[in-house]
């Protein structure tokens, strides 16, 4: 999950949790919980987005300078 989509999760769950009558449904599903839930899941998949970013491979950029610097034997 990337930065843009955790973001959404993230603005949702405000919305579902703040801005929402919890009633609005019904007794039966609690609107301000899956709020909640989705709160929680952005904000751990933008933990993960930059934790795992510096481990991702290199750029299209790094590897055309590599080539360039390196051709290949022949």
């Amino acid at each position: 999950m990337g930065v843009g989509v955790s973001i959404f999760f993230l603005t949702l769950g405000a919305i579902l949790r703040f801005a929402i009558d919890p009633d609005v449904l019904g007794e039966a599903v609690h609107i301000d919980v899956i709020g909640l839930i989705f709160m929680i899941v952005g904000a751990v998949g933008i933990v993960l987005s930059i934790v795992m970013a510096p481990k991702r491979g290199h750029t299209s950029e790094e590897r055309l300078m590599h080539r360039e610097n390196n051709p290949p034997e022949v």
